[in-house]
């Protein structure tokens, strides 16, 4: 059995990785497994950027390989924005970045908008792969919905025309932005087991 290590200290995001990526011969740890509760300060200037500085970061401090997740929503309307400060648009919480989406789309027909999720996989030598996932769909009018977390309460999807925050998690867990990069990685997964 081989372990890596997550780089991440957001239990949402951990659940949904461990909860997409079920693989018999991984197992998935987290920093909290590790008693590591550092977080990193991610000052790229993209998904991928802000993803390699953790995985490389942390693979690098436990020695071990390691994957992390830089994801966010883009909105055509609002030139790309939140993108990569999706986390902290509104700097309070996502209650208020979802606050924050819909205002601005105030009376704004195109309503365009993708998930993406950039997953670095790094060795403790530095070498990296990177998989990029999206979703597309639109912003809704109004938050509906308790499951998920971010954006997923505004993230309409027309073929359930239900919101992320509406789907159930198996079904976002199939079809999501984090889901389609850990198909690319699941993918590769006999030559990342088998890197020298």
């Amino acid at each position: 059995m081989i372990e890596i290590l997550i780089a991440s200290q957001n239990e949402h995001k951990i659940k949904e990785l461990k909860d997409i990526f079920n693989h018999t011969e991984i197992r998935l740890i987290s920093l909290k497994d590790l008693s590591d509760f550092e977080d990193v300060i991610e000052n790229g200037e993209s998904f991928l950027d802000n993803a390699l500085i953790k995985a490389k970061y942390f693979a690098n401090k436990h020695n071990r390989m390691t994957i992390s997740d830089d994801s966010g929503l883009v909105v055509e309307a609002l030139d790309g924005r939140p993108g990569i400060y999706s986390a902290r648009y509104s700097g309070k919480g996502d209650y208020q970045n979802n606050l924050k989406v819909l205002c601005e789309l105030e009376n704004v027909e195109n309503r365009k908008a993708y998930f993406v999720s950039e997953i670095v996989l790094c060795y403790p030598n530095g070498v990296y792969k990177s998989f990029r996932g999206e979703v597309h769909g639109y912003i809704a009018n109004e938050i509906k919905g308790e499951h998920g977390f971010g954006y997923d309460s505004i993230f309409y999807m027309p073929e359930y025309q239900m919101t992320f925050g509406e789907l159930e998690s198996e079904i976002k867990n199939r079809i999501s932005h984090r889901a389609n990069a850990l198909k690319l990685l699941k993918e590769n997964i006999d030559e990342i087991i088998n890197y020298k």
